[in-house]
């Protein structure tokens, strides 16, 4: 029996060769994420709506956004492999997005404070020419400290974490808001699962370890 045709060969690109790779996000946190990885890759901007719909949950929600993002930038650039993601805090099947004032991120760790917390991170990654579509979703457990109104305050002014879903930013000071933190993957928290990431993006076509030695 003849094997199998690989991924490369289905996509009719020649062994070993890496698809070009976007990263379809402006966020800075997810781009230094995607630059561990060693590979060259450029980012777009995707144009998508980000308001929940009624009654959505808020893991449905990240998958929803993670691949219209993708699909978005995948529009512009079909040859690509297109990275799109999202994260949602989930507080009691509420979710939490980014506050964007004071203020909102006041409310948010208010609420949150003594409370586990669900920070639900998708992953998609689209390559429109070959028809490669997935996505997959890291859910990471997270319980808040009781913590004061003014280590709330005195937090949010060291750190101003406006732009993060739940206000908080467990990579830099917001570490000091946590009492424990349950997942898989070390790196959902912060905005992309690099985990499923290598995964997905080496299935459609992109290559990961490459030998970088110079040719003689």
């Amino acid at each position: 029996m003849n094997p199998a045709p690989s991924p490369d060969a289905r996509a009719g690109i020649p062994p070993q060769t890496s698809r070009r790779l976007i990263l379809g996000s402006t966020s800075p946190y997810r781009r230094e994420l995607l630059q561990r990885l060693q590979i060259p890759f450029d980012v777009a901007s995707p144009d998508v709506d980000e308001t929940p719909r009624p009654g959505e949950a808020p893991a449905l929600l990240a998958r929803r956004l993670a691949l219209a993002k993708a699909r978005a930038v995948a529009a512009n650039f079909p040859e690509a492999v297109v990275i799109g993601s999202d994260q949602v805090a989930d507080l009691n099947g509420q979710p939490l997005g980014k506050p964007g004032s004071h203020a909102r991120a006041v409310t948010q760790l208010r609420q949150m404070r003594g409370q586990t917390v669900v920070f639900q991170t998708a992953v998609a990654v689209v390559c429109q020419q070959s028809g490669f579509e997935q996505t997959d979703l890291a859910a990471v457990k997270v319980r808040f400290r009781l913590l004061s109104d003014d280590e709330i305050e005195n937090y949010l002014h060291a750190e101003q974490p406006y732009d993060c879903a739940g206000s908080a930013k467990s990579e830099g000071l917001g570490i000091a808001l946590l009492a424990s933190i349950d997942n898989d993957d070390p790196t959902a928290l912060i905005g992309l699962p690099l985990i499923r990431t290598c995964r997905m993006i080496q299935a459609a076509g992109v290559i990961l370890l490459a030998n970088k030695k110079d040719k003689s």
